[in-house]
């Protein structure tokens, strides 16, 4: 057994970055020469770095979370520093060697570890506040009175749709988004902001190019089922009308998918796919991909930093958790939130994966439970990419060339087409991404190990 725990891959490091720019700055500090005091044992890495100031930086990694600690004054989450001791820890036996953790490095571990421990050995809701509201009724109250706001919302809304249908699309191009963007406006009155969102997207596709009437009245025929939905909601089959109320804005707790009383887990060795964040301003939201090793079911866990509020879950693609998941209610569940850990987390294999037809199937399958969706997370298997004759796009074609996939436009130009390219160079590889009516987004390729793209 290696008494530093089981290595990481440098693409499972990578994985865990917020950004390039933080990539960059990790890989420059995976070098000996910054760092000192560093060690490892089965769980933690931990070492000081040279930085601008008299006092090195102290970092350490709960690699069994994963968790980080950094004495800099960064705001990202994990830090360059994290980056460049696991890079270091990943790349090179002998610059981080087994060992006591250092005084700083081991009160902090010891708390984490506490922690956890008290947690599992507590019965269930004990040491955890009451998220009973104190005054039920005033609450059932306040909910009532947002179910209006939005039913008033949705028949405003349904009015201007049947109002631009009546003067013609045409009449959308000539008002601009401003018009758009005033009812979005009132959709966030109504505290509506999924509708808000949608609303959105109609004054973005009249921009949308040469074919923008048909996909300004493909939005407007979803956002009118929507509307239809909300307003007939006692109506709809339980797991459709939760899935209307999480598409309005209506949200769900996460402590109480976990706590509640209709809380229900799904025990499995979840299988991480993808990390990917995302920066909108001065919120970063990171989507992680997981798959069941048993259940096969697939699972999206969201989470959302600032600048007083870092990124506490990491996950990179290729590991396995064995972990509890809860998922929020809807007609085709995917958003899970993370419960129970069970073991740490530990490298796993290439996923198994299907073809082409087999995915456009799985979203078909979905796309009939919730006609919102824009996608589906699936894994491919033996699939080469390659371009088109005309080579103004790549597609993703079966091994017996009877099927192809268009990849998504989003991609086309960026440096994780060329990398997907380069790592296939002309051979099937298995590849995850999420299948929509844009096309494959590819997120991970596996060479063998995982690539985040």
């Amino acid at each position: 057994m290696n008494p530093q725990g089981e290595r990481w891959t440098t693409d499972q490091v990578l994985a865990l970055a917020p950004d390039e720019a933080s990539r960059r700055a990790g890989g420059k500090l995976a070098a000996p020469g910054p760092w000192s005091e560093t060690g490892a044992d089965g769980g933690a890495v931990w070492g000081q770095c040279k930085g601008s100031g008299k006092k090195p930086y102290q970092t350490v990694v709960d690699i069994k979370g994963p968790a980080f600690k950094c004495s800099c004054p960064s705001r990202k989450f994990p830090c360059k520093h994290a980056l460049g001791l696991l890079l270091l820890w990943a790349g090179d036996d002998r610059a981080v060697t087994a060992g006591e953790p250092a005084q700083w490095a081991g009160e902090w571990l010891a708390g984490r570890r506490e922690r956890a421990e008290r947690s599992a050995s507590a019965p269930p809701g004990a040491g955890a506040p009451s998220r009973a509201p104190a005054d039920p009724e005033a609450a059932k109250r306040r909910a009532e009175r947002r179910m209006q706001r939005i039913g008033a919302g949705a028949r405003e809304l349904e009015q201007r749709l049947e109002d631009l249908l009546r003067s013609g699309l045409a009449s959308a191009e000539r008002a601009g988004y401003g018009s758009w963007d005033e009812t979005a406006a009132r959709m966030v009155d109504a505290q509506a902001p999924g509708l808000a969102s949608r609303v959105r997207e109609l004054g973005s596709a009249v921009a949308a190019g040469p074919d923008w009437p048909a996909q300004l009245l493909e939005e407007c025929a979803l956002l009118h089922l929507l509307d239809q939905g909300f307003l007939g909601i006692e109506r709809l089959p339980a797991p459709l009308a939760a899935t209307v109320r999480s598409r309005v804005g209506l949200t769900t707790e996460a402590a109480d998918l976990l706590t509640g009383p209709e809380a229900a887990t799904v025990r499995d060795r979840w299988l991480v796919l993808a990390q990917q964040d995302s920066e909108d301003g001065k919120l970063t939201t990171r989507r992680i991909f997981l798959r069941g090793e048993r259940t096969g079911r697939m699972a999206l866990h969201l989470s959302f930093g600032g600048a007083n509020r870092p990124l506490d879950v990491a996950l990179a693609p290729g590991l396995v958790l064995d972990a509890d998941l809860a998922y929020y209610p809807g007609a085709r569940p995917l958003r899970a939130v993370l419960g129970e850990r069970h073991a740490p987390a530990a490298p796993g294999p290439v996923p198994p994966g299907g073809g082409i037809d087999a995915a456009l199937a799985a979203y078909g399958d979905a796309l009939r439970d919730d006609p919102w969706l824009d996608s589906w997370p699936v894994v491919l298997a033996d699939v080469t990419p390659i371009p088109t004759r005309d080579g103004t796009s790549w597609q993703l074609a079966d091994t017996d060339g009877e099927s192809a996939l268009p990849l998504d436009p989003r991609c086309l130009g960026r440096t994780s087409l060329w990398q997907l390219a380069a790592i296939s160079g002309g051979a099937p590889v298995t590849v995850f991404g999420e299948c929509g009516h844009r096309g494959f987004l590819p997120l991970t390729v596996w060479d063998p190990a995982p690539v985040s793209l």
